[in-house]
């Protein structure tokens, strides 16, 4: 079996995980930060809870992991390439993105939040354009 083929498969796979999380848990927040009833802030922590713990964390660990080995198999002077290290630039500003979302959720938890919706559907746009520079620049390696 091609190793390359399948690692690569595996980041693919973990990637999409890792993006549903990324563009779902702020729209979670948007409802969090406008709900009025006890009842419904409790069904949002339990939701962005395990949205990021058990499917978020485990998706970007994974990205990462099969990321790596994808640059073992090809080389590390693939890092001589711009595209790969814009690339890797971007994919550093999205785990920054993952863990500031980690750190509004600790805020939600313990009813400490000071961002409104409006806050939340914008940078909920972040993931979305890096994830589309990302595809082009893989695709098409320009640089």
């Amino acid at each position: 079996m091609n190793s390359y083929l399948l690692f690569k498969s595996l980041h693919l796979i973990a990637i999409v995980s890792w993006m549903a999380g990324l563009l779902y848990l702020p729209r979670i927040f948007v409802y969090h930060s406008e709900a009025d009833h006890e009842s419904q802030k409790t069904v949002f922590k339990t939701m962005e809870r395990k949205l990021y713990y058990f499917i978020m964390m485990p998706a970007m660990l994974l990205s990462w992991l099969f990321g790596m080995l994808l640059i073992h198999s090809l080389g590390f002077s693939v890092f001589s390439e711009l595209w790969m290290q814009l690339k890797t630039a971007l994919v550093v500003i999205l785990t920054f993105y993952h863990f500031l979302l980690g750190k509004y959720l600790g805020d939600f938890a313990i009813d400490n939040n000071i961002k409104s919706s409006k806050y939340f559907r914008i940078i909920n746009e972040v993931p979305t354009i890096i994830l589309i520079v990302v595809i082009f620049l893989v695709i098409f390696k320009p640089l």
